[in-house]
């Protein structure tokens, strides 16, 4: 795995530099606008960079270059790497602003164990005693930084595919992209109209509407269009790409219902969330669908009632906690993952991609259901 080191080194290098060329603009505009890279690169530190991983290795896939991270090679495909890393690190900045706009849609407090990006204006708001609401102004701030940083990373995505040498793989890997943030932001208002809507459908539909709010909202953007790209800035072709989707969505799928498992029974010091904050925010994830088959009538009514009260004490999430335990949906959830992981691993057994790409994609499939945050 030491490519995937160094690539998730290079992206946050390159993360870094576009966040300092960004630096002087806001400066010049206003010293008020501090918050806005700070915040920027403190979110963008890190992470398990899945995205940019998988991006890199969709390229890989198709390319079959080893490049060893060699930029002055006189190789056509490793001349293209630094368009592979703008794309990535796009990606990773698309990421961020993402958990923005998710966290004031959920009101979440917290994100990879610091205070949100609305909770972080609303304190600069308490703490300088400004007028009016800081919940308002904390919301309001924060969606204004997410649709920077969607800007932002539409810029180092247009940045990285100008380098390619083929104008086909730079209008197909645009393409891609402009698909991405078009399923995942229709994701997302399919995911907050579940919460709210759910009762207006009959009760067999809500399972299958659960698995339509993972595969748009999680799991196309997470690993299935990070592949995609990846092969289209290398120029795949149709079967190379298929197979990449094929190996994706299945993937991408376990990758969120293993997500809603933390989400709900996660360890709070490695999740950097409270424990059963999809519960408190009223997630109506397949976890939850699944509960509701099985469990007595009464339980399912209490799971309705408490489900997306933001002021769930610590004993009703153990006991939210429990009755999902005891009606076998966990179970039935990793039964779900497995099968999915697969579907995946079948879908690039035989395919024409290249054998070291291959490897690192099933363990990097190893490595995503397998975490605990």
């Amino acid at each position: 795995m030491a490519e995937s080191t160094r690539l998730v080194d290079l992206v946050q290098a390159d993360i870094d530099a576009f966040l300092d060329e960004r630096k002087p603009l806001l400066a010049s505009i206003s010293g008020d606008l501090t918050p806005f890279i700070d915040y920027s690169r403190d979110l963008l530190s890190g992470g398990k960079r899945f995205r940019a991983l998988f991006c890199y290795w969709g390229w890989q896939a198709v390319t079959g270059q080893s490049t060893g991270f060699d930029l002055v090679s006189g190789e056509t495909r490793v001349s293209d790497l630094p368009a592979v890393i703008d794309a990535a690190s796009a990606l990773e900045i698309f990421h961020a602003a993402a958990l923005v706009h998710d966290d004031i849609m959920d009101n979440s407090d917290t994100r990879r164990g610091m205070p949100a990006a609305h909770k972080r204006f609303e304190s600069l708001h308490e703490d300088g005693r400004w007028t009016g609401e800081p919940r308002g102004f904390g919301q309001s701030a924060a969606l204004l930084l997410g649709d920077l940083l969607l800007g932002w990373s539409d810029e180092l995505f247009d940045s990285g595919i100008r380098r390619l040498a083929d104008p086909g793989a730079r209008q197909a890997a645009r393409l891609e992209y402009n698909r991405m943030r078009t399923e995942v932001t229709m994701g997302q208002y399919l995911d907050i109209l579940e919460e709210r809507s759910w009762r207006s459908y009959p009760e067999p539909e809500l399972l299958s509407r659960a698995h339509r709010v993972i595969v748009y909202k999680s799991a196309k953007y997470s690993i299935e269009a990070p592949l995609a790209i990846g092969a289209t800035l290398g120029g795949g072709t149709v079967e190379q790409v298929e197979a990449l989707r094929d190996f994706g969505l299945p993937l991408g799928i376990a990758y969120q219902l293993r997500d809603d498992l933390l989400g709900v029974f996660g360890n709070p010091e490695t999740t950097g969330k409270p424990s059963g904050d999809d519960l408190r925010e009223g997630k109506r994830t397949v976890l939850i669908a699944l509960a509701r088959t099985r469990l007595a009538a009464n339980a399912t009514r209490l799971l309705d009632e408490l489900l997306g009260d933001a002021d769930l004490t610590t004993q009703q999430i153990s006991m939210l906690q429990a009755s999902i335990r005891a009606s076998g949906a966990v179970e039935q959830v990793e039964r779900i993952i497995d099968h999915n992981v697969k579907l995946a691993l079948a879908a690039i057994a035989d395919s024409s991609i290249s054998g070291a790409a291959r490897n690192q994609l099933v363990q990097l499939a190893d490595t995503v259901i397998k975490r605990s945050a």
